[in-house]
Formats: C-alpha cells, structure tokens, sequence
C-alpha cells in the first residue's frame, strides 16, 4: 500500500510554494513544483501558462505521483528515506536522485530504483541513508551556477527535509520491541509447600509405644 505518499507530498509542497516564472530557473515556469512541460506530458497537453496556474489538487498529485514518487519506487523505500528521496526527486529530477541514494547504499549508480537498491537501502539504518543523502544533495547544489541566487533556499528547504525525514524515520510505537508482559493478568496461585513425609524414625518411635502399652496391659 502507497502508505506515505499524501503524507510525503504535503511536506514537499511546504517548500515548493505557488506561480514561479523565474528566469534563472532552468524549470521555466512551475505551479506548485509542477513545470509546465510535466503538466503537458501527465494532465493537459498544449496546456498554457494560465492552464497551470489553475491546476487542482487532483491533477497536481497526478504529477507528483507519476512523475517523482513512483519513478524513484517511493511505496517500498522505508519510512522517511523515501520522502527524502522524494524531495530530491522533485527539486533535482529522479535520475539524479536515485543515483545519489545508490550511492549512499552502495549499489551501481545507474539511476534506476530496483530490487538491489531496494534491498541495500532496507539494510541500513534509516538515519545515516538520510543523513548521508542530504549531504551528498546540499554538496551538489552547491556547486550549481544557479548557487548564489537559490542557495538560501536550497540550504533552508534541504535543513528542513532533514529534520522531517528523521521524524519519519523514528520506530513506531512497539515497532523492534519485545511486548511488555500483561500487567492485568493474574498471577499464578501461590500454593503453600507440601508437608514432609513422615521418616521411618518416626514410625518406629510409634511401634515402640505400641508395644510398651501392650506389655503394660498384660501385667495388671
């Protein structure tokens, strides 16, 4: 089940904003993180600059979903890393991100997300692949020429995607834990120790009575 998708989109779409049309921005003109060239290819295609600009909610997760979740096979990477690898998605193209995460996990770096990358990335622990992940990406923005007029924001959008991935990465309630024992059950009853068996002294002692009585009897 694609159990984090909505919950990873809304977090992407914090850093993503509304109408951009900058000219810097090699993207062109964007609604949302949506360019208009993936609008055309998923929702509308001819579709102009105001057709973008009016993008519903259900379209723009059409996008999102086809374009960056599940060309990077966000539903089976573990919790966290695949909004991570998301975000990386959306902001540098899938390719890109995906070859990054392989190198992270130390798998070939061929930009596309299988079984191997799959396997390598579950092996490890959820924090250092975010963790190295988010270094790689802010070492690469750094050297793009567009730097000095988006590094700011690079810088904030990537501290962010950091910190809301570690929370997604952190064990559920019970998860890699042994279940605590029922503190409503009862207890076992506590039986009292069973007396002692009678020793052979002690039947002796008793037959010896039983005589000296007898014999005591007889001499009246």
């Amino acid at each position: 089940m694609d159990r984090n998708f909505q919950r990873a989109l809304a977090l992407v779409l914090k850093h993503e904003g509304g109408w951009s049309d900058h000219p810097a921005d090699p993207g062109g003109a964007t609604m949302k993180g949506v360019t208009l060239a993936n609008f055309r290819r998923y929702v509308k295609p001819g579709a102009t600059k105001d057709d973008l600009r009016g993008i519903t909610d259900e379209q723009l997760a059409t996008v999102y979903r086809r374009f960056y979740w599940d060309a990077v096979h966000g539903a089976e990477l573990p919790d966290g890393v695949d909004y991570a690898v998301f975000d990386f998605a959306v902001n540098s193209g899938p390719g890109r991100a995906a070859k990054y995460l392989q190198g992270v996990v130390g798998v070939v770096q061929d930009g596309r997300i299988g079984p191997a990358t799959i396997a390598a990335t579950k092996a490890m622990m959820r924090a250092t692949v975010i963790n190295d992940l988010c270094d790689k990406r802010m070492k690469f923005l750094r050297g793009l020429k567009t730097w000095p007029t988006f590094g700011n924001g690079w810088t904030a959008r990537v501290s962010g995607v950091r910190a809301d991935a570690l929370k997604l990465a952190e064990p559920k309630a019970g998860e890699g834990t042994a279940p605590k024992p029922d503190e409503t059950s009862p207890s076992p009853p506590v039986t009292a120790p069973a007396e002692p068996a009678k020793g052979a002294a002690f039947w002796l002692q008793l037959i010896g009575k039983a005589f000296a009585w007898a014999f005591s009897r007889k001499d009246r």
